[in-house]
């Protein structure tokens, strides 16, 4: 969980790509640097990130079974939210009792 700001977007192929400004990291498994790659299965945009849109994002780590791909998924129908202080607020509180 993490609140990052999308720097651009891109097609790739079936998938869309943002480049995203990692700002504040609220809860992690896996190590986050200040700037990532923020893959989408699909092209239609959903969900909807805009550039320059800061957002609250739940993501997740996808390795393939050869380890030749290790990349940051947000999957169809991922938790993408507008970010704003409340919600920032409630997730730091919801990361210190997880």
């Amino acid at each position: 969980v993490f609140h990052g700001r999308i720097l651009a977007r891109r097609v790739v192929g079936q998938e869309t790509r943002y480049e995203v400004e990692v700002a504040a990291r609220y809860r992690q498994r896996f190590p986050l640097v200040s700037r990532e790659y923020l893959w989408v299965p699909n092209t239609c945009g959903c969900p909807a990130l805009h550039e320059g849109g800061e957002y609250l994002l739940m993501a997740r780590r996808h390795v393939n079974h050869e380890h030749t791909l290790n990349r940051i998924l947000l999957p169809d129908g991922g938790y993408a939210r507008p970010w704003t202080p409340r919600e920032a607020r409630l997730v730091r509180e919801a990361a210190r009792h997880c």
